[in-house]
């Protein structure tokens, strides 16, 4: 039977000749009926590199590696011949020790494999509150990350080693991270490093020179990537900040095997599926070609784009970009819980996020296969852009001075600034999509318990401008009614509706919604009788010019009447002193702010 089955599918494909490129795009050019190829069907990333609508085996020509296997140099196809990654769970240390030392133990008998512990600022651990942190916790059994830590408190560190020691753990057997960053955290604070932190650095690394499996230096290019910036800036920065440490590191003594063996990388994963398993492919290939070694990648599901409204979406967000991570072959992988915006998360959210990637490994069996996208003619692609594209950065950033140059790091702050800043235009001119935020929003939702946007410089979501808006609606005495018209064309005046009820719902209004009215004396009348402040007319371009003058004059002083859509007569339409216009062109939160004003919300 299966090899009758070979025989019936190769001679099936023997009855359909190859199609040339050529002739595809000619047929393409063909449906797209006179089109602009370019604007229709090439995508533009975050970093502004063009996306083709389609790749086929030819494209594959020049693109170096494709041979290659798991766990061979470069690292394409990942570090290691399997793609077993960790499982991280986060643990804040603001409770009790011994409590977030219970959280830990169930946490492990629930599928965690890595424990992060985030230190509040100025916190350091001593070896006492090391002891009651990892009480029952074997150590050769799991991995474990200190966030927070710096170079002017070097305590925990030493706390940890002490715990290492008593307990008899082999200095083989500990894995262990922890996020020294002195020039990361300069950056980011927009400041240079000082020398003395420099000098700390060296001295803790010599300290674990006999621990292979400890990394000291953490990059964060996740906190790149939660500003908003696409796969290009993340990686160059990280590669470059990486390239940083080695410089620095061996200048002070250290070989370049130890310097780079005490780096690891911190990066998010952000919206675009596969963009993300191209940029965690590129990274290993780029790391290599710097410092001839494996890289170490902990990946965290990004906060750019999670939302405090519809918050339910975040657990599919988390679990698009978990796949990315695990099927790119990252050696840990946290998935935030879909909650974390409010209070920083609950027991469910974390269980929820665990459950995850348990689910992706236990019943998906993405740990089954390392590598699945090689030779995929798509994501081999975008990984050759994406790693081309990050090397012209990366060089960009070294020219003029590396992140050892004030004047360098002020450049690279301000392109990740100006990222961000088209992006959320981006967003409300709906370009970008967020789902329950700037379309598809749940109108009669509301703003969950414990929410404050307060402090929003440490999240730096997309999502927050359009939540302070819903917050203000909700906080307004009574929630602004937008009445619907809707009249003629069945067909428009029920598409404007609906664009009209999604427009006006982003800002929580509650939506009077209608099928369609007989006539537009009937619809005035409903409209009248509604209270409505806002009233919508909704139908076809051609009836608008005789119709909507005729509303405007019937409806109570203090209505704002609005039309949906852009119509020709817009201009006369403006003259009989019409002047609001909602369409796919309008900047969405800019004009429901505008509305919420007049308003007087």
């Amino acid at each position: 039977m299966h090899i009758q089955s070979i025989f019936m599918t190769d001679k099936l494909f023997k009855e359909f000749p190859p199609v040339p490129t050529q002739q595809w795009e000619e047929q393409i050019r063909l449906d797209l009926k006179g089109a602009d190829y370019e604007k229709k069907l090439v995508w533009k990333t975050t970093d502004g590199f063009r996306v083709r609508p389609y790749y086929r085996e030819e494209d594959l020509k020049g693109i170096p590696n494709l041979d290659s296997l798991p766990g061979q140099k470069p690292y394409l196809r990942g570090t290691r011949p399997d793609n077993a990654w960790l499982i991280r769970q986060g643990f804040s240390l603001k409770d009790s020790l011994s409590r977030v030392n219970a959280r830990v133990l169930e946490a492990l008998d629930r599928g965690v494999e890595s424990v992060g512990f985030v230190l509040e600022q100025e916190q350091e651990l001593t070896y006492q509150e090391m002891k009651t942190l990892l009480k029952g916790v074997f150590l050769p059994a799991i991995e474990v990350a200190f966030e927070g830590v710096s170079c002017k408190k070097t305590g925990t560190l030493h706390a940890f080693l002490e715990h290492v020691r008593i307990t008899g753990t082999p200095p083989d057997q500990v894995r262990a991270r922890f996020g020294f960053d002195p020039a990361g955290d300069a950056f980011f604070a927009g400041s240079m490093p000082q020398t003395e932190d420099f000098e700390v650095l060296t001295g803790l690394i010599e300290t674990c020179r006999d621990y292979p499996r400890v990394r000291l230096v953490g990059i964060p290019g996740s906190r790149i990537q939660n500003q908003g910036s696409g796969v290009v800036l993340e990686l160059a920065f990280a590669i470059a900040m990486g390239y940083e440490y080695i410089r620095i590191l061996t200048s002070r003594g250290l070989s370049p095997e130890i310097a780079a063996r005490s780096i690891h990388f911190h990066m998010g994963i952000g919206t675009h599926y596969f963009l993300e398993m191209a940029k965690f492919r590129a990274a290993r290939v780029f790391w290599d070609e710097i410092s001839n070694s494996k890289i170490a990648v902990h990946a965290t599901s990004g906060t750019w784009s999670q939302t405090a409204y519809d918050m339910y979406v975040n657990l599919l967000r988390g679990t698009t970009q978990a796949m990315s991570a695990a099927l790119a072959g990252v050696d840990s992988l946290e998935v935030l819980p879909f909650d974390g915006v409010v209070a920083g998360g609950s027991e469910q959210g974390y269980r929820l996020a665990r459950n995850i990637q348990i689910i992706l490994r236990e019943e998906a069996c993405f740990d089954q296969v390392t590598d699945p996208a090689a030779g995929s003619y798509y994501i081999e692609n975008l990984t050759d852009s994406v790693l081309n594209e990050s090397r012209k950065v990366y060089r960009e950033i070294l020219k003029t001075g590396g992140f050892s140059d004030p004047h360098t790091c002020d450049r690279f702050r301000e392109t990740v600034k100006s990222t961000r800043e088209r992006r959320l235009q981006n967003l409300a001119q709906r370009r970008e999509i967020l789902v329950g935020i700037n379309q598809y929003p749940d109108a009669r939702g509301k703003a969950p318990a414990g929410l404050t946007l307060s402090g929003e410089e440490e999240w730096m979501r997309a999502a927050t401008g359009f939540e302070m808006m819903r917050l203000r609606t909700e906080k307004a005495p009574e929630t602004p009614a937008v009445f619907l018209l809707t009249f003629g064309n069945l067909a428009m005046c029920r598409a404007r509706a609906q664009f009209s009820a999604n427009f006006f719902g982003i800002a929580g209004f509650r939506i009077l919604d209608n099928n369609r009215f007989a006539t537009v004396e009937e619809g005035i009348q409903a409209a009248r009788k509604s209270g409505a402040r806002i009233v919508v007319a909704c139908s076809s371009d051609d009836e608008y010019e005789q119709t909507v003058p005729l509303i405007a004059r019937s409806l109570d002083p203090g209505t704002i009447l609005t039309v949906a859509g852009d119509p020709p007569c817009k201009e006369a339409l403006m003259k009989e002193g019409i002047d609001h216009f909602i369409s796919i062109r309008s900047n969405v939160l800019e004009t429901l702010l505008g509305y919420q004003k007049e308003l007087g919300l």
